[in-house]
């Protein structure tokens, strides 16, 4: 289940927990290589990389919604991290996330969802934390409520699969109709797309959050995108909810503005101060 990169320190090390992307339907743990591991060992902080089960497997057995397996599979891995602090030599109080796409979504789940812990658990692992640091992600979904996501990028298709509806084809057809599809029984799915979104878990006390998108043309709300599913749109549905919030940030690659640090020096500055 886990890619795990230790820095050697005298002192118990933070942690970069990364999710990879793929939609919950591909990718692997490899994917960390994005990260420039050896600096951030080098500067005594550790990485561990997570695998989880696909919306497809969920969906053959029957889970509803499929997206739970994938969610709960990377708060599972966060937790036994935990549990494996005193071994590896971790500071379990300094936890950031980090991913793209999916798994950015998915760490943006964990850093706002209230903590998973089950204090009464007889399962040691399932008492531990899931609550995170920080995170830094990449291209990242903020909701996967159809009306949300058309009101912001008309031409949206991504997220129905996440819940039963599959349109994970390459074709744009396929994908249009389907998440059409979505939209129109968002009802029927509502209460999951609310447990399962990010946004809907935005609170005061979450942690500093960063976000990049690597898109290069200037957004405008309503008006259609590139790349429907990494469009910034989705970081600035996210900020509306943290105005006052300097430490929640979204930047993108269309903005000359800003000029957005590498989640390998995100980390290293982060960590560094604390």
């Amino acid at each position: 289940m886990f890619d795990v990169y230790l820095a050697k320190s005298d002192k118990p090390t933070p942690v970069v927990f990364f999710i990879h992307g793929g939609g919950w339907v591909a990718g692997d743990k490899s994917s960390v290589k994005s990260l420039n591991i050896p600096k951030l060992n080098d500067a005594g902080i550790s990485v561990v990389s997570t695998n989880y089960r696909y919306v497809g497997q969920a969906a053959e057995a029957n889970v509803y919604p499929p997206v739970k397996w994938p969610l709960y599979d990377a708060a599972r891995a966060l937790q036994t991290v935990r549990s494996k602090a005193k071994e590896w030599n971790l500071d379990p109080e300094k936890i950031g996330a980090s991913g793209g796409s999916a798994g950015a979504c998915t760490s943006l789940w964990l850093a706002m969802h209230d903590d998973l812990a089950d204090p009464k658990s007889d399962d040691p692992i399932a008492r531990q934390s899931t609550r995170l640091s920080c995170a830094y992600v990449s291209g990242a979904q903020t909701t996967l409520d159809p009306q949300i996501l058309r009101e912001w990028i008309p031409n949206s298709v991504y997220g129905g699969h996440a819940f039963g509806v599959h349109g994970r084809s390459t074709q744009d057809k396929d994908k249009a109709e389907k998440f059409q599809q979505f939209y129109d029984e968002r009802e029927k799915h509502l209460a999951q797309i609310n447990e399962y979104s990010p946004l809907n878990h935005a609170s005061s006390d979450d942690p500093p959050l960063y976000l990049f998108y690597s898109q290069k043309d200037i957004y405008e709300k309503r008006t259609k995108q590139t790349d429907p599913t990494h469009s910034v749109g989705l970081g600035f549905i996210l900020k509306e909810k943290f105005k006052d919030r300097d430490d929640v940030i979204v930047a993108y690659t269309g903005d000359p503005s800003v000029k957005a640090p590498s989640p390998t020096n995100y980390f290293l500055e982060f960590f560094k101060q604390k």
